[in-house]
């Protein structure tokens, strides 16, 4: 493995407070650390109290990375001590929550110049266009870490450029992002933008102008996964654009694995490897989709029933969030006794890693959160896509209709947090159960869904194996800010 020599390089890493966030910089935290690099690692005392125990174990392997837990401003946005993180917010909350911020601007510095390393570089998310007076304030590059597929940030950077959502009123109105080597149709509402609600236009395009000013990019994705989307990027945006993914893949014993995001998922893993064990190789569809998006309980039970009927094993995990006692009593006195040898409901975060390693999953019903995503294609996993909000119908574009990977259930509706009185159903059991079938079964195109799976699995394998792209990158981009 090759090290840095110069014990002065001090790399601080910025996530966005959102687990999907979170979690690959933390895996690139590690990273920068195995090859010498010393890393703070900028978090709240919540969000460092999820990743503390895989942290720690990397403290104690001498790696060198340190926590820099700041205060949130909770009390500014009017919630209570320990809601530091985007899926503990509701629709009240959330705008406030990015507005806030930038408060964390003075504890940083202060951090920094009383730091005994000076800062190197900061590696900031692309959610957080607020770092960008920190980096000038210390004549520092800043690098943006974006968090999606490089389908979405191209497509990001192209629409901001040609002011599309600008120029775009009725949210339901369809464009077609220009410059492109494929045709790609949005609205408003799905488009290619973390901010696309009204009211979010100054944080819009405060990242942009972020993005635009940034000396570099790094992506979790890898060269034979978006090869012509990272080129196009690279030309676009005029800077040098980073391939360091899969990021999961660096994780390579099993403990690990179901630490990664959070220390509750190892609690799990026994009863779930258990259950899986006792099921066929590629038998068991998993369905989970990520740490924010909610459903209402009629639409859970529509799911539910979708999966009964199409007669499939399957893992279903539920938010602890989305569990009203209605639902929680048909699950526990109809549903779970039904589907008892079928199918195990998971409540609350699990190791889905672990999960996903297992080999008797055959497929990944998923909200197309990118970190989801990678982990299925890395893992050889092919996916039933059930897009949420924001890049997640954008990945489903790349997943479906660039790679070949997936199936989609159809839907071009935004699923955030559904009021309480919610009855609205988007995706049907019929339509479920279809895919289901589609995805698990052995006609020809389930088949070739497989195979194409498989062969991705091997080529991001050998990205981050010694000598490959994505390892390479991320000694080449330590030793451009070293330089």
């Amino acid at each position: 493995m090759t090290c840095l020599n110069d014990k002065n390089a001090h790399f601080v890493l910025i996530p966005l407070m959102a687990q999907g966030h979170l979690i690959p910089m933390t895996d690139l935290a590690r990273l920068l650390a195995e090859r010498g690099v010393h890393v703070s690692l900028i978090t709240t005392p919540t969000n460092a109290s999820r990743i503390r125990p895989i942290v720690q174990r990397w403290i104690e392997s001498n790696l060198s990375v340190q926590f820099v837990e700041l205060k949130f401003p909770s009390a500014e946005i009017g919630l209570p001590d320990e809601y530091e993180n985007v899926d503990q917010m509701d629709n009240n909350h959330i705008l406030a929550f990015f507005e806030v911020l930038k408060l964390f601007r003075e504890p940083l510095e202060q951090y920094l110049q009383d730091h005994h390393i000076p800062p190197s570089c900061i590696i900031s998310d692309g959610c957080n266009p607020w770092t960008t007076e920190i980096a000038r304030s210390f004549c520092i590059p800043r690098l943006v870490f974006h968090g999606p597929s490089c389908l979405f940030a191209l497509c990001a950077y192209i629409t901001s450029k040609h002011k599309i959502l600008h120029h775009v009123t009725d949210y339901s109105e369809q464009f077609v992002v220009p410059d492109m080597p494929l045709t790609l149709r949005f609205n408003k509402a799905i488009g290619p933008s973390f901010f696309n609600a009204p009211g979010w236009e100054k944080i819009r395009d405060d990242a942009a102008e972020a993005e635009r000013t940034a000396d570099a990019i790094i992506l979790n994705s890898f060269e034979d996964l978006e090869e012509q989307f990272i080129e196009l990027y690279e030309k676009d945006i005029g800077k040098k654009v980073w391939t360091v993914g899969p990021l999961n893949l660096y994780y390579k014993d099993e403990y690990s694995k179901s630490l990664r995001g959070n220390k509750q998922g190892a609690e799990k893993q026994e009863i779930v490897l258990n259950w899986l064990d006792s099921h066929k190789r590629k038998s068991v569809l998993y369905v989970s989709f990520g740490s924010i998006a909610r459903k209402s309980s009629l639409q859970l039970k529509e799911l539910g029933f979708g999966l009964e009927a199409a007669d499939k094993p399957f893992i279903w995990v539920l938010k602890e969030a989305e569990i009203t006692p209605e639902l929680n009593k048909w699950l526990s006195e109809d549903f779970e006794t039904k589907i008892l040898k079928k199918g195990l409901i998971l409540r609350g975060w699990v190791p889905q890693l672990a999960i996903l390693s297992h080999p008797s999953i055959g497929g990944f019903m998923t909200h197309c959160g990118w970190n989801s995503i990678l982990e299925s294609i890395s893992l050889g996993v092919p996916m039933i896509t059930w897009p949420h909000f924001s890049d997640q119908f954008t990945n489903e574009k790349l997943v479906v209709d660039v790679l070949g990977l997936g199936v989609s259930l159809g839907t071009e509706t935004v699923c955030w947090m559904p009021a309480e009185d919610d009855e609205t159903i988007w995706i049907h059991k019929d339509d479920i159960e279809k895919a289901v079938q589609k995805l698990m079964g052995e006609e020809e195109e389930a088949k070739e869904m497989r195979r194409k799976a498989a062969d991705m699995a091997d080529r991001a394998k050998k990205a981050t194996d010694k000598g490959g792209s994505s390892y390479n990158n991320i000694t080449r981009l330590i030793d451009s800010i070293m330089q």
